[in-house]
C-alpha cells in the first residue's frame, strides 16, 4: 500500500494502486515528546485527535509519498507534524546501520520515500536540501529513497500520477 501524506485538503492526483491518504481534516496537535507511543500503546500515538495511528499506517505501507509546499528546502509543517507523530514507527532500540546508530524498524516492512514538492522559485539549495532530508528520513526509517520531485506550483501536480 501506499501511504500518501500532503498539506492538499481536497487531495485529488491520481494513484496507482492501494493507497491511504493522510490530510487536513481537523486539528493535528503537534508530538509532545512523551515517548507514550514507545511504551505506553506501541505504534499508536496517545495524543487521539485523527491522527495517532500514523505509525500503525506507516507500518502496513511499501512506498511513503509526501506531497508538500517546499518550505526551505522541506516540508510543510503540516506534513513535518504528521511526520512527527509517526515516530512510533520505528522502536526506542537501537541498532547499527551503515555505521550510523539509528532506531530499529518495528515492522517488518521496508518503505521506498518519494517527495513532491511544489512552489514558486524553489532554489538549488533548497532541492540540495530537500533530497538530503528524503535521504535521513530513509536511513531513519531504514528505508530507500525512490525520487524527489519538484514543480513551480500544486497546479502542476495535476499533470503526475503516483
Amino acid at each position: 500500500m501506499k501511504l500518501i501524506i500532503t498539506d492538499i485538503e481536497n487531495f485529488s492526483i491520481p494513484v496507482e494502486g492501494e493507497y491511504k491518504v493522510i490530510s487536513p481534516k481537523g486539528d493535528i496537535r503537534c508530538c509532545i515528546g512523551c515517548f507514550g507511543c514507545w511504551v505506553k500503546t506501541p505504534g499508536r500515538c496517545v495524543l487521539l485527535d485523527g491522527y495517532q495511528d500514523t505509525g500503525i499506517e506507516m507500518g502496513k505501507c511499501t512506498e511513503l509519498i509526501l506531497v508538500s509546499r517546499c518550505y526551505y528546502g522541506s516540508v510543510s509543517p503540516f506534513v513535518k507534524m504528521v511526520q512527527d507523530r509517526a515516530i512510533s514507527y520505528i522502536h526506542p532500540d537501537f541498532v547499527m546501520r551503515k555505521g550510523e546508530m539509528h532506531h530499529k524498524r518495528r515492522y517488518q516492512n521496508v518503505i521506498t520515500l518519494s517527495s513532491h514538492l511544489y512552489g514558486e522559485n524553489i532554489t538549488e539549495d533548497e532541492k540540495e536540501t530537500a533530497r538530503a532530508l528524503l535521504q535521513a528520513n530513509a536511513d531513519n526509517y531504514d528505508g530507500v529513497v525512490k525520487s524527489v520531485s519538484f514543480y513551480p506550483s500544486v497546479e502542476q501536480l495535476e499533470d503526475i500520477v503516483l
